[in-house]
């Protein structure tokens, strides 16, 4: 087997790790802020705690199409760094291997996971997005059984009103009830029972409270009195409030597909203001699919620090300049939004800046002998480290 196959397998096993490691990390932390804040609302709206768990299924792509980039991006950038920590990358360049072919498996593992992300933003992540608004809508109109809330006094239509004082076994069995319904007519029907739980009938728009041990008082105005009855069992009749529809997918620009987005904003009657915010959408996407392409450069840049350095400002310059990149983005898109600038210009002037400056830190580390693309970085970082510890040993003599 040839020397450059090992040193392919060799280099991919390396970033592998890492890669992965960063996609998973990123995904559960994400999820596990994103959670609690989940869990407050649904608990706040009365929704069953399973819908929880389908929310968040619905955020995972937006999560991987955030979390790719760094991922792909300090998987590059260690693997690279053991390389030249360990002298490896020495031998490398010392048997004739140059650094535009040490980039091949990093490209391999960069376009693939690009196609991956375009995937993800351009078609699968807009269908999750809806769903994701639809689970909080049916949350909020009651749809998803969450119209009843303990303790507190529920209206079902206009003119019922239910409270339950405690509930069990999942909904299931309800104590300390009371409901009151008001007919046109001015009759009144109030109900207090020790239990009951609700019963599925066969129209959809009905279900039956069952109540035990209670008491019903039934008043009118052609009554001279109202009418008390205690019953055992008793099957009270509730019709259910009609839930409005929830709107149709493609209400927002994150709901729209790549193809969805090109295709309405060059339609004629499309508005001004609804193109802008299309083409802004649309060109954003695809920024971010294409600094995925300039980051096994850049990673290869910052990893390998000066000789006789172990510094690993590299890695946390990695992340300040992607995070930094992903917020101009942004910034652009919005601004691009508003229809106060081009699209193109404002999305790609600032990425043709980003990738002139990977370009030039690349041609620094490769091309030029004894290159360092961030090696007065390192210094200045350096001599701040040595300031910092003079000053807390003069500190220490001085207390002690």
């Amino acid at each position: 087997m040839r020397f450059d196959t090992l040193t392919d397998r060799y280099l991919a096993r390396l970033i592998a790790t890492p890669l992965f490691a960063t996609l998973v990390i990123a995904a559960m932390l994400l999820t596990l802020d994103k959670m609690l804040r989940l869990f407050d609302f649904v608990v706040s709206e009365g929704g069953p705690v399973s819908v929880v768990w389908r929310m968040l299924a619905n955020l995972i792509p937006e999560y991987m199409s955030l979390g790719i980039p760094i991922g792909l991006m300090l998987g590059c950038l260690l693997a690279f760094r053991k390389l030249a920590l360990s002298s490896e990358l020495d031998v490398l360049r010392a048997v004739g291997m140059s650094y535009g072919r040490l980039l091949r498996v990093p490209y391999l593992y960069a376009i693939g996971l690009a196609l991956l992300n375009l995937a993800i933003v351009g078609f699968v992540q807009p269908y999750s997005r809806y769903a994701y608004e639809g689970l909080r809508f049916e949350l909020r109109s009651g749809a998803l059984g969450a119209s009843i809330k303990v303790g507190e006094f529920t209206k079902l239509g206009k003119r019922m009103t239910i409270r339950v004082e405690t509930s069990r076994d999942g909904g299931r069995e309800l104590s300390g009830i009371f409901v009151t319904s008001q007919a046109n007519d001015g009759k009144s029907v109030s109900v207090t029972a020790e239990h009951g739980q609700f019963m599925a009938t066969d129209d959809a728009d009905t279900i039956i409270l069952r109540l035990r041990n209670g008491v019903l008082v039934h008043d009118s105005p052609t009554f001279r009195e109202p009418r008390v009855l205690q019953f055992v069992g008793h099957d009270l009749p509730i019709d259910l409030p009609k839930m409005e529809a929830f709107r149709q997918r493609g209400g927002k620009d994150l709901e729209m597909t790549m193809p969805e987005l090109a295709t309405i904003a060059h339609q004629a009657g499309t508005p001004p203001k609804l193109k802008s915010e299309f083409r802004a959408e649309f060109h954003f996407r695809l920024v971010e699919v294409a600094t995925m392409l300039l980051l096994p450069m850049l990673a290869l840049a910052l990893a390998v620090p000066p000789k006789r350095s172990s510094s690993a400002l590299g890695v946390f310059l990695s992340i300040v300049m992607i995070v930094t990149q992903h917020k101009i983005n942004e910034y652009a898109a919005s601004v691009a939004a508003l229809g106060r600038i081009e699209p193109i210009i404002a999305l790609w002037v600032p990425f043709l800046a980003f990738a002139a400056l990977v370009w030039w830190m690349y041609q620094t580390i490769a091309h030029v002998p004894g290159g360092q693309p961030i090696g007065a970085l390192e210094r200045g970082a350096d001599k701040v480290w040595k300031a910092i510890m003079v000053w807390i040993r003069i500190g220490r003599r001085r207390f002690t």
